[in-house]
């Protein structure tokens, strides 16, 4: 897919250009520079024309310190990856030697370049002669704020691209969405260096500095036929440690991920003990229903072997029984191969659907073998079971009365279905509804909150 790249120097609007560009608020938008630090994809279109659009840290230069330097280091990439650049200044303020530097870099790269004069809002009136003097063609006004000019902008980046509006024919498929992976994990356990290990290269920034990833990280990535979207994420703190706007706003983004994946990635430190951190940030994989697999990583530091923490996994991530366990080392590669199996497996049993015939000779099945415990003279029956959903497995069922549903028992079917049709890795819902839906409102059953 045509990659269109938006560079500049920092705080002249581009994470609110991309946010406006592609009609999301992805980017993390905040007055002070050094805000975004990693490459943002996201796929946009107009008038029929489909390109990647990346957000990118600002460009300065050269800087001793690490994270500056990385930002910097994907910025270089970024631009190195563009079919199309697109300078933004900030036309509100003169330009600075940092824009006459950046623009000197994109003219180097021999690629089609677009300048978006930017915070032009309302009627102020900017003289943009002073922004044609950075030599890259004539500047195209923009108001990132409230939208002004960027049809006009996406107008020139779809010619710069050198792509035709694409008309779909009519039965024509959509493109399969691809699996959205989400890895997640309280700060510093080495959700960024599994990230790289699994793209294969330097994508997220690695530091013992906790709360270095502050975006949600997309990255694409095709592997046996199937496409993936990677998504790296901020740590998750406690609520009580949260002190700052953007560190608040950063978490929000890494639950929007949670909730928007399909097979989540666990990342536990297995050197120490868990944490409430840690069950807390499984509990939203299980309230939201989410796939998943369970990564302890640095297992490479074990020297006692694996067995008491799995123990401990065991007893404090039981509501997370369904996903597979895999000690790793990110820092390694140990093991980290493995990981692309447990996800295949859980996304597919993620998306399974069972016939409404099968479904029903399993529960007649379940029931004469274990009959449902009675509550005084009364027992629960169940007269009818259909699957409504996938993503998760979500079933059905028709009953007399939801509340003579005892837990034990309905645990009891979920593992009979887990061993009759492999839901490993996944979540299945329950729904007990009475005969009708008048007599009684809708009732789920989850194992979890």
């Amino acid at each position: 897919m045509a990659t269109v790249v938006l560079v500049g120097r920092p705080n002249v609007g581009k994470s609110a250009l991309f946010n406006r560009l592609t009609q999301t608020s992805r980017a993390i938008v905040q007055d002070e520079p050094g805000v975004t630090r990693d490459r943002l994809y996201e796929t946009t279109d107009w008038n029929g024309v489909e390109f990647s659009l990346v957000d990118t840290g600002g460009l300065f230069e050269a800087h001793a310190d690490e994270i500056l330097s990385y930002v910097r280091r994907q910025t270089e990439t970024a631009i190195r990856e563009a079919d199309v650049l697109c300078l933004v200044v900030d036309a509100s303020e003169p330009m600075t030697a940092t824009d006459v530097m950046v623009a000197g870099i994109l003219r180097r790269a021999r690629k089609p370049v677009l300048v978006a004069a930017n915070k032009i809002e309302g009627s102020r009136r900017v003289d943009l002669k002073e922004v044609m003097r950075l030599g890259l063609g004539e500047p195209i006004a923009v108001s990132a704020l409230h939208g002004e000019g960027t049809g006009d902008l996406l107008d020139a980046m779809v010619v710069a691209l050198g792509q035709e509006p694409v008309e779909r024919e009519d039965g024509q498929d959509e493109p399969a969405a691809p699996i959205r992976l989400a890895i997640v994990g309280r700060p510093n356990v080495g959700k960024s260096s599994l990230l790289n290990v699994l793209l294969g290269e330097e994508r997220a920034l690695v530091t013992p500095i906790a709360g270095t990833t502050r975006d949600v990280v997309d990255a694409p990535l095709e592997r046996g036929g199937r496409h993936y979207l990677l998504l790296d994420t901020a740590g998750l703190r406690r609520p009580n440690k949260i002190d700052e706007e953007l560190e608040e706003r950063t978490v929000g983004r890494t639950l929007e991920a949670i909730r928007r994946a399909d097979v989540v990635l666990l990342v536990l430190d297995e050197s120490a003990p868990l944490t409430h951190q840690d069950l807390r940030i499984g509990g939203q994989i299980r309230r939201h229903h989410r796939a998943a697999v369970v990564l302890p990583n640095k297992a490479d530091l074990m020297r006692g072997g694996h067995r008491p923490f799995l123990d401990q996994l065991g007893e404090e991530l039981d509501f997370l029984n369904f996903a597979r366990v895999l000690p790793i080392s990110a820092l390694t590669g140990w093991r980290t191969d493995e990981i692309w199996t447990l996800v295949e497996e859980a996304y597919d049993h993620f998306a399974q659907r069972i016939t409404t015939r099968s479904l029903n000779n399993f529960i007649r099945e379940t029931v004469a073998l274990t009959p449902p415990p009675t509550r005084g003279n009364r027992q629960l029956k169940i007269l009818y079971a259909t699957q409504v959903g996938t993503c998760p497995p979500h079933v059905v069922l028709f009953v007399n009365d939801p509340e003579l549903a005892h837990f034990s028992w309905m645990r009891h079917l979920e593992n009979r279905m887990r061993r009759q049709w492999e839901f490993t890795g996944t979540p299945i819902r329950f729904t007990l509804r009475t005969r009708t839906t008048r007599e009684r409102p809708e009732q789920p059953f989850d194992r979890a909150t």
